[in-house]
């Protein structure tokens, strides 16, 4: 495996100290196996969680991780969050799988199998650039084209999705800052209203126990999927709260409410479901 650390380009605000902070790449790259030199493997972008005003490790490397054991190339983005505003953290996604793409050949990337992965508000990161990707206010900015930004896949997990009655006001106010009350605003963040036959194939997991993101922001967005034509799998689980990563001990800084065995097995449902990319 090898790893790669970058900083993106765009800056993110300074800080109370004034240093001029910019969001973070981690790539996990395979190895070339003897004999399979112009083999291409699918990528996926992980965007941890953490309400936009932190990000969560736990969201991180470990999901990575688990990417590499399948044959995946991994990506963790370090995204920009509060102070920064939206659209900031969109366009470094967007940036990123721009960036793999132009990179495909040398790290042995299927351009056309790039999928993005996110959790909590990550997973509202992740969404948008599904529903935004051809919009010129995200591509236009970064001097790319549509199709160059346009995710192939998402994976989203326990996702904030909308911004009406079943929010996560904290995200927004973290997202939108002194707009979060500008009704245009929150409509356009609102991302089961931005879904359509452009939105790309989708695999989405609750629990219907979330007792902070409530499970009403996927399944209104699975809604929107279905009302479009677009390919959707959803897997609603009975039990388990807020924030479990991959639902597992080593994933849950020791608190119990974290692991939740029914939920382990997300990761290999959505393996199965990256095999038909």
């Amino acid at each position: 495996m090898k790893l790669l650390t970058w900083e993106l380009d765009r800056p993110q605000r300074a800080d109370s100290a004034g240093e001029d902070k910019r969001a973070k790449v981690t790539a996990y790259l395979l190895d070339w196996q003897e004999g399979e030199q112009e083999r291409k493997r699918p990528a996926v972008v992980i965007c941890p969680g953490g309400g936009y005003h932190r990000l969560s490790p736990r969201e991180g490397e470990p999901v990575a991780m688990e990417y590499l054991a399948m044959g995946y190339h991994a990506f963790v983005l370090w995204y920009t969050v509060a102070p920064g505003r939206f659209p900031q953290g969109l366009l470094e996604l967007a940036s990123l799988v721009a960036h793999i793409r132009d990179h495909g050949e040398e790290w042995g990337v299927d351009p056309e199998k790039i999928v993005v992965s996110g959790f909590s508000a990550g997973g509202h990161l992740a969404c948008s650039l599904g529903v935004f990707w051809n919009r010129e206010f995200v591509y236009g900015p970064i001097g790319r084209r549509a199709q160059e930004i346009r995710p192939d896949g998402m994976i989203l997990c326990y996702p904030v999705i909308s911004s009406g009655e079943y929010c996560h006001p904290g995200s927004f106010e973290n997202l939108l800052g002194e707009e979060s009350g500008d009704e245009d605003k929150r409509s356009l963040v609102s991302l089961e209203r931005q879904a359509g036959a452009h939105t790309p194939k989708t695999f989405l997991w609750h629990t219907a126990t979330d007792d902070t993101v409530p499970v009403q922001n996927s399944l209104l967005f699975a809604q929107a999927l279905v009302a479009n034509g677009v390919n959707v799998e959803f897997h609603l689980f009975p039990h388990g709260g807020h924030g479990l990563s991959l639902a597992r001990v080593d994933t849950s800084r020791g608190e119990e409410s974290l692991v939740e065995p029914g939920c382990q097995c997300w990761i290999r449902l959505a393996w199965e479901w990256m095999k038909n990319l």
